[in-house]
């Protein structure tokens, strides 16, 4: 049979149905859209959304999320939404010369089966604890991919310092659509306010020296959670292993030591004609002095010598830094130094000594890989949940 051709243009498509050759009883996932050849596309529509106005509120990037080369944040929503609302099935059934197409009432069942299509509805942010809020602007791009219509209005912005049972954006529009959009929203936003609200503590302690995320981040959420650290004041260390030349401790092991790992490291970027910044670990005091020894005799790309574990915990919970401070006089201001966050020695409680030995940067992999999410909730019945919350001690 001939394979229709969808039309021209039709605005806010809700299906999507691909014809596929001709077999018996076929069950199938829903195509994304994007997928699919536009000879291989018919449109139909389930419901009406509501009206086409756009959204009100504008696009708040008070701080940008970091570059990256390949990272697709719009596929990272997109697959959010996905594994959460699933997709339409499509069963195929072929008798004699007639296809019968049926459309399983997947996404969320529960709003298909309780909301009509055409009901409209306001929903409220609620900070169900004290913290830094994070993820408004993302949460933006996600409901202006689940419905461009919804109109969002928030009263905070990235980095505010929001109070328990605050109310700090709302959205209106269609209702099952907020409702869809609702766990994505709010998985985002809570655990990148979690990040922002801890880094916030850590940056505020450590001053003058500057909080630094780690690469142990969700996987899938490398670009989400450095987004965090950066509206909770922190900044960024390299977000990949392209962007910066960290050489560690195996690196220097197989070079056979220190000196030799710097020089090799030079070379190459002379080489490949490449100017990145170049941080190098060190353990000892002795791999200091061979570094800074290297970096006087030579032309080097050194950018920031790491030193690890010259943060010593004590028994009575304290710690001892004076051997980072002897790095750190050794070093004298001729490059960055980096206290690299090593057997848990960097915490809420050190980071302030540390931070008054004279480093640059301190960072923690704490931040990203151990974050407690900040209590947000998005309920249309505000004041049922106020009332709930004050019950529970959660408003």
């Amino acid at each position: 049979m001939p394979i229709p051709t969808a039309p021209a243009a039709a605005p806010n498509p809700n299906v999507v149905v691909q014809l596929f050759p001709r077999r018996q009883g076929l069950l199938l996932p829903f195509p994304s859209y994007s997928s699919l050849p536009s000879s291989n596309r018919l449109r139909f529509r389930l419901h009406s959304l509501p009206g086409a106005a756009s959204m009100s509120a504008e696009a708040r990037v008070p701080v940008a999320p970091p570059a990256h080369p390949t990272y697709d944040l719009k596929a990272v929503i997109d697959l959010a939404l996905s594994e959460d609302a699933g997709d339409r099935v499509l069963i195929f059934q072929y008798e004699s010369d007639t296809l019968d197409i049926i459309l399983t009432p997947s996404g969320d069942v529960s709003c298909l089966a309780t909301i009509p299509s055409d009901v409209k509805a306001e929903a409220t942010f609620i900070a169900k604890e004290d913290g830094v809020v994070a993820g408004i602007s993302l949460a933006d791009m996600i409901f202006k991919q689940v419905d461009p219509s919804l109109k969002v209005e928030w009263f905070e912005s990235d980095g505010n310092y929001v109070h328990k049972g605050l109310q700090f954006g709302r959205v209106y529009g269609c209702a099952r659509n907020i409702i869809v959009a609702e766990r994505v929203v709010l998985n985002f936003m809570q655990r990148m306010s979690g990040i922002a609200t801890m880094t916030k503590a850590m940056a505020d302690a450590a001053h003058p020296a500057c909080i630094l995320e780690t690469r142990k981040t969700a996987p899938g959420l490398r670009l989400v959670d450095k987004w965090a650290v950066l509206i909770g004041g922190g900044k960024n260390h390299r977000i990949g292993l392209f962007d910066m030349v960290m050489i560690k401790d195996n690196h220097i092991s197989v070079a056979g030591g220190i000196t030799n790992a710097m020089k090799s490291v030079d070379q190459f970027l002379v080489k490949e004609k490449l100017a990145l910044p170049v941080e190098v670990e060190t353990r000892t005091l002795q791999e200091v002095k061979d570094l800074l020894e290297y970096a006087a005799e030579n032309n080097t790309s050194l950018t920031r010598i790491m030193l690890d574990n010259m943060v010593v915990p004590l028994g009575n919970g304290d710690i001892d830094v004076s051997m980072l401070k002897d790095a750190v006089e050794l070093i004298n201001g001729r490059f960055e130094t980096e206290v690299w966050q090593a057997s848990g020695n960097v915490t809420i409680d050190t980071v302030k000594k540390i931070g008054e030995t004279g480093v640059t940067y301190i960072s923690s992999g704490a931040l990203t890989h151990s974050v407690k999410a900040l209590d947000i909730s998005l309920k249309i019945d505000t004041e049922l949940a106020l009332q709930v919350g004050r019950r529970t001690n959660r408003a």
